[in-house]
């Protein structure tokens, strides 16, 4: 008499399907220091946000043996941390303009403008004005001065004026005094810095430079 079960299968279930890989230049690490990055989308840019940290060590202030030195740090920290310091000025200058909702609307809406066009635009994606590619300063110098033109407008001058001058000074104190044997480049930094071109124009170095020393 033929049994009311079904005979029990032999083969085994089939296995679950791969995880989905993440997407290229995707980062899930939220620590702390990497999340301002991750919220502007800048982790695939060519020149990321650096840790806070990092910028801020006390222990990497020094004074510079010559004047020649402390310029080359000057331009080396300017174009390694030019997207932190670009947000301390402006957060300098949106503490300014806290008294002046007018002045403080215009600068919300021209911030929105930043991170679309500066903080968070990937590196394979360049702004294109009149069929040329832009390159990070001259979108930088742009910005600023649409930045400084439009809240000039807004009645709040003296403030713009007086929150850039301290802004510039603090980053042009701390770009000159803070050391760079610690800091790594990539190579639109060695080229910025001007590091690039004189490796490249070296006879008998083929190596390019990856850590500033």
């Amino acid at each position: 008499m033929a049994s009311g079960f079904g005979s029990i299968p032999t083969s085994s279930p089939p296995p679950p399907p791969p995880p989905v890989a993440a997407a290229a230049g995707t980062s899930y690490s939220f620590s702390g220091d990497s999340f301002l990055s991750l919220a502007t989308g800048r982790a695939v840019a060519s020149s990321p946000i650096r840790p806070w940290r990092h910028l801020l060590d006390p222990s990497a202030l020094s004074r510079p043996y010559s004047y020649g030195e402390g310029l080359l740090r000057l331009r080396r920290n300017l174009s390694h941390f030019r997207l932190n310091y670009s947000l301390a000025v402006l957060l300098l200058l949106f503490l300014s303009l806290l008294y002046h909702p007018l002045s403080l609307i215009v600068f919300l809406a021209l911030f929105l403008l930043w991170l679309s066009l500066y903080f968070s635009r990937a590196a394979d994606s360049p702004v294109v004005v009149f069929g040329r590619p832009l390159d990070d300063r001259a979108v930088l110098a742009a910005l600023s001065l649409l930045t400084v033109v439009a809240l000039v407008f807004t009645g709040v001058g003296v403030n713009v004026l007086v929150s850039l001058a301290v802004g510039l000074l603090v980053v042009g104190v701390h770009a000159f005094f803070r050391g760079t044997e610690d800091l790594f480049l990539d190579e639109s930094d060695a080229v910025d810095g001007g590091l690039l071109s004189s490796v490249v124009g070296s006879p008998g170095r083929h190596q390019p430079y990856d850590r500033l020393v």
